[in-house]
């Protein structure tokens, strides 16, 4: 698996509010998957989630993650990182999940009654594919 820094066309594919997947690890080492919102700034991913949420509970008890993102305009093309969560944060003012909200859907993020927290993850390493080849080639 290559290592960063990232090529410039899965920099880009990231950069876009595309379909996404995060997997965490549960207490027994099996894993659980989610799909998320995310955001990437070119160094870190953020993602958002309600404080109840199990991947959550599973980031405490191991910081080990992946994230896949799937092409929008293209399924078969995707990136997944690998990598460790580095900052847990309150999000009482809704600040990160109105950012992904905009993002994803021009609109602040509507639910505003429950306690959201977010996640920064730093990528170690990844891979891409696009139909069965990796990709960028």
């Amino acid at each position: 698996m290559p290592k960063l820094p990232l090529p410039p066309d899965v920099d880009e594919l990231l950069r876009r509010p595309n379909p996404a997947v995060i997997a965490t690890l549960m207490k027994d080492g099996s894993p659980h998957t989610a799909a998320t919102w995310y955001d990437w700034d070119g160094r870190q991913v953020l993602v958002n989630m309600g404080a109840t949420r199990l991947r959550l509970k599973n980031m405490r008890g191991n910081p080990h993650v992946s994230l896949t993102v799937l092409d929008g305009a293209s399924w078969y093309r995707q990136v997944t990182l690998l990598g460790l969560v580095v900052e847990l944060r309150d999000d009482a003012q809704f600040a990160d999940i109105d950012r992904l909200s905009l993002r994803y859907t021009r609109r602040q993020f509507g639910n505003r009654l429950r306690a959201r927290i977010s996640a920064l993850i730093e990528p170690q390493r990844w891979y891409g594919w696009e139909g069965s080849a990796h990709w960028p080639s």
